[in-house]
């Protein structure tokens, strides 16, 4: 939560596709965290936000550090997450399988009893 808001709204460098944080997987003695990130946006977009994010990690450790009380800020790792753009490009796929099913069931010859 404290990331997601650290990147939304504290960090100076625009970021040109809407950045998502889906997960963050910490180590057990919390000294690393591994933060997956889902970026939507044109391929441009994406390798340029995912970019900025990976230069501004000192940044987010920084401001983690000022933010949470423990005894290690953990290392941060940004990886690419596109499972939400690979489910939304399945619902559109099954969102055009329905439209053609409901059209074909339309044009069809009405059943005889």
């Amino acid at each position: 939560m404290e990331l997601a808001q650290i990147v939304s709204r504290e960090l100076k460098t625009p970021l040109p596709g809407v950045v998502s944080i889906t997960e963050v997987a910490t180590s057990p003695d919390l000294r690393h965290a591994q933060v997956f990130v889902s970026i939507m946006g044109d391929e441009e977009a994406r390798k340029a936000s995912f970019a900025s994010l990976q230069r501004a990690t000192g940044f987010l450790r920084h401001m983690l550090a000022e933010r949470l009380s423990l005894r290690y800020t953990p290392e941060l790792t940004i990886h690419l997450d596109d499972s939400l753009e690979r489910g939304a490009r399945i619902l559109g796929l099954l969102r055009d399988i329905e439209k053609q099913d409901t059209s074909s069931s339309q044009n069809a010859p009405p059943e005889r009893p």
